[in-house]
């Protein structure tokens, strides 16, 4: 009867496949998490940047002569902006760490429990830096919007 011989290069081989197998689940791990990474960043960055576009959205969809004002509210400033259709207007403010808006009647109270949430934020300060550029911050960032209207804010 005929003897086969274990040839060491058949170890040799399977141990060359192996390692090969395990650098590629390595690079597929590692890979994953660093996509994980880098996808919650933008993540954050999209949801620190959209606070500021909409607000920067808000004001220039309705930007008309003198429209855009800035009153004083129960936790600080109150943005104003008038629809250019109505007796109404958009309020934007902060209350209870949050970035609130609201559509009511020029001159109504404030409604801030009734009011539409916008995103969180410990801060927001509004100021008309000239006479055609708003100054807006948030903890998200700030923004200068340049008001397209010639009377600037009222």
């Amino acid at each position: 009867m005929k003897q086969t011989e274990h040839s060491p290069l058949g170890f040799y081989t399977i141990g060359i496949a192996a390692l090969f197998l395990a650098g590629f689940f390595l690079l597929v791990v590692f890979g994953a998490k660093s996509y994980r990474n880098t996808v919650g960043g933008q993540e954050e960055n999209m949801r620190t940047r959209a606070l500021l576009s909409y607000l920067a959205t808000t004001v220039h969809a309705n930007d008309a002569y003198a429209a855009v004002r800035i009153n004083e509210g129960p936790e600080g400033q109150v943005l104003v902006v008038p629809d250019s259709e109505s007796d109404y207007a958009l309020r934007i403010y902060l209350y209870e760490g949050n970035l609130v808006e609201d559509f009511a009647a020029e001159g109504s109270p404030l409604a801030p429990e009734s009011a539409q949430v916008i995103g969180k934020t410990a801060s927001f300060f509004v100021e008309e830096r000239d006479k055609r550029v708003l100054f807006i911050s948030t903890d998200a960032g700030h923004v200068l919007l340049h008001l397209r209207s010639e009377g600037g804010a009222a």
